[in-house]
């Protein structure tokens, strides 16, 4: 690292690939840590749950399971790849400061924040990674993830949801009391208890059927009955689903929103808000989505400071200060788009108030740090 000192250390250079590095292996190890916890905790719960399930003649099996679990991997990266960011940054930092690294550093002329900066650096790109990572994997895999679910579960039988309700731009809705994917390659989706709300012109008409079989193209009604609301004694017979925009894809995001909300991509999220702009959850998921993967960068912000004021302190007393500043980023988090979801505060509140008060914080510790 010789040569490389002062104001005019080079970018990218000895010293900077050298804290990468360590940054890159830090990485490694608490992805391991934290996705390894995770499915030790997880198979411990549910894997006798599901063996036991392919004891009963199911199709449950080892290699279904491993399937599965391989699959919930990027699932469970997005919600708490923030929280893997700043383990790697304290390790970092603390092997650092444990060689004695850091004070060599500083009396070479290169200061505290400048020796940080590829840290920072590697934050900002974790989080456009993350951000990519579930526009681009996320529609892909949840669908294949709950067809290994279910048959984990379930075995053979066929994969059913009930009371499914999907909104389309014009304002009309549709009600699904039962409705299978099709999962099989010989299987349409279809559904069973179908009530729509249709607008049309001036009017609003519903139609009930038994059944509807998705053809490819549109829904096939079964016993399809229709009617203009307000001329309830005036009924004809139906035998496909007009006027209403119903993709089986956009029945399961409706269905995922309601099961697990925070799986979902941002582009599925603004297609729900776009169909109901009214919806408190919905746009208070639409802000989330941008300002959760920043959390990589604010927790560097925060704690890696606050490591600087322990540096005369035991490792583990730096990674419990970490923990702690964790929890508490977290928490806040989770109470105020939990708050936001439920309509208790405006969507733009509750999804950036985290990120501005301890983003703030961190400024102010990084500003103050000793150099």
């Amino acid at each position: 690292m010789r040569g490389q000192s002062g104001s005019h250390l080079r970018f990218l250079g000895r010293l900077d690939r050298y804290v990468v590095a360590h940054f890159i292996g830090s990485y490694g190890t608490a992805l391991f840590l934290v996705v390894g916890l995770y499915l030790v905790l997880d198979m411990a719960n549910n894997a006798g749950q599901y063996l036991r399930s392919g004891d009963e003649g199911t199709a449950a099996s080892g290699g279904n399971l491993l399937h599965y679990y391989l699959m919930q991997i990027p699932f469970l990266f997005l919600q708490v790849a923030p929280f893997v960011t700043l383990l790697a940054g304290l390790f970092t930092v603390n092997r650092l400061l444990k060689k004695n690294e850091v004070t060599a550093v500083l009396a070479s002329g290169v200061s505290a924040r400048r020796m940080l900066m590829p840290i920072f650096v590697m934050g900002c790109m974790l989080s456009l990674g993350m951000f990519m990572l579930r526009e681009t994997l996320v529609e892909t895999l949840a669908d294949q993830r709950d067809r290994l679910s279910w048959k984990l579960t379930e075995g053979d039988q066929p994969r059913v949801y009930s009371d499914v309700v999907v909104h389309d731009l014009l304002g009309s809705l549709v009600f699904l009391e039962q409705f299978w994917p099709g999962d099989e390659e010989d299987s349409a989706p279809f559904a069973e208890g179908v009530v729509a709300i249709v607008a049309e012109a001036d009017d609003y008409v519903r139609i009930d059927a038994e059944r509807a079989t998705w053809d490819g193209a549109g829904w096939n009604l079964q016993n399809g009955q229709r009617q203009v609301l307000g001329n309830m004694a005036a009924t004809e017979d139906v035998s496909t689903l007009l006027g209403f925009d119903l993709h089986p894809e956009l029945a399961l995001t409706y269905r995922r929103a309601r099961a697990e909300p925070l799986e979902l991509s941002f582009a599925e999220v603004e297609r729900l808000v776009r169909r109901e702009p009214d919806d408190t959850a919905f746009r208070t998921l639409w802000h989330y989505h941008l300002t959760f993967p920043l959390a990589n960068l604010i927790l560097l912000l925060v704690g890696l400071p606050m490591l600087f004021n322990y540096e005369r302190g035991g490792g583990a007393e730096r990674l419990v200060v970490g923990g702690i500043l964790c929890i508490f980023y977290f928490a806040m988090d989770f109470v105020f788009r939990n708050l936001g979801i439920n309509g208790g505060l405006s969507p733009l509140l509750a999804a950036w108030a985290p990120v501005l008060a301890f983003g703030s914080l961190g400024l102010v510790l990084f500003e103050g740090m000793r150099s």
